[in-house]
């Protein structure tokens, strides 16, 4: 037996949706019919609307972070699967500017697939379209991965970003460049101590023996390059934000944003602690933390782990990124 509470099979993303909708009705609307979340309120410089989406089960992301300040629409697909290009050719035509429309797209094969169909219709409609793809899972920068990194919790980092910099009048180039050296200078490392439950059959993903650990799991339950014992956090956090560090090698007059996030299952006692030895180890190596978000904020269903985001930033990322912003999931 399945063990998600939900009505039926293929019910529980629109049912979700639909109370998602009702629950923030002063900061979205839902179109049932099409499957998409759009902003109640955007600011009136707005020239450039903002649309990302993906797999359900990640939530906040994608849904979470429409409102002022951040996405103009989101389109949630089925769990663990890309949105149609229907979704994303309609929601896009809805909130298109007189710039166009960006989309800010995990760099997934469906998603790619499915966001670049709606840009050759958009085009064929005369909306004028661009893409930013976030591709910072440090897991998956091979050169035997045909598909790149995946994208991860850089995401939110980017959706904030991005929206204040819409907010200003930006143009579509403009925020593309802006969006594209700034998912250059993001990497996460996710890990997991047990596997999402998938709700059709309540099964986990996978199984890992107690004590054992997937270093640079996936979000959607992909299984790690290695599997290895659990080390003590404070040691475990080192060596995943030596691993970022070692990819960014930020300059001594930059400064980073950390995102730590849960992926489901772990608690903020839990996230708290991995917080508190990811600062232990910036300071020791002269890293300066400008911003911070701790929570869940892109999750993988049930799953029991968390990442590590870091953003290394400049000064004009950080005033975007300080920029208000009120959405169902993120608000200053």
């Amino acid at each position: 037996m399945a063990r998600y509470f939900e009505n039926g099979a293929g019910e529980l993303v629109s049912d979700a949706l639909s109370g998602f909708a009702r629950a923030h009705a002063d900061l979205v609307r839902y179109d049932a019919a099409d499957g998409f979340v759009t902003a109640r309120h955007t600011a009136p410089t707005r020239r450039v609307g903002l649309l990302s989406g993906g797999g359900s089960g990640h939530e906040p992301l994608h849904a979470g972070f429409v409102g002022a300040g951040m996405l103009d629409a989101a389109c949630p697909g089925r769990v663990f699967a890309s949105p149609h290009n229907r979704q994303i050719f309609r929601a896009s035509r809805a909130v298109a500017g007189p710039g166009g429309v960006l989309h800010i797209v995990k760099n997934y094969t469906g998603d790619r697939i499915n966001f670049g169909i709606a840009a050759e219709r958009l085009a064929d409609a005369g909306i004028a379209c661009a893409r930013v793809l976030v591709d910072d899972d440090l897991a998956t920068d091979s050169e035997d991965i045909a598909a790149g990194r995946r994208g991860t919790g850089a995401t939110v980092l980017l959706e904030k970003v991005l929206g204040a910099a819409a907010d200003t009048g930006m143009g579509l180039d403009e925020l593309v460049e802006l969006g594209t050296g700034l998912a250059a200078r993001c990497r996460t490392l996710a890990v997991a101590s047990a596997a999402h439950h998938a709700p059709a059959t309540g099964e986990p993903a996978f199984e890992l023996p107690p004590g054992e650990l997937e270093y640079g799991v996936g979000i959607h339950g992909e299984r790690a390059a290695r599997t290895r014992e659990q080390a003590p956090l404070g040691a475990l956090v080192e060596e995943m934000t030596g691993a970022l560090l070692d990819a960014l090698r930020p300059g001594a007059e930059e400064s980073a944003v950390a995102l730590v996030n849960g992926l489901g299952s772990v608690t903020s006692l839990e996230l708290y602690a991995v917080f508190g030895e990811l600062g232990r180890v910036l300071d020791a190596r002269g890293v300066r933390l400008a911003r911070h978000l701790v929570g869940d904020y892109v999750t993988a269903l049930d799953m029991r782990g968390f990442s590590l985001t870091l953003m290394v930033a400049d000064r004009a990322a950080l005033d975007f990124y300080d920029a208000p912003v009120h959405t169902p999931a993120l608000r200053w």
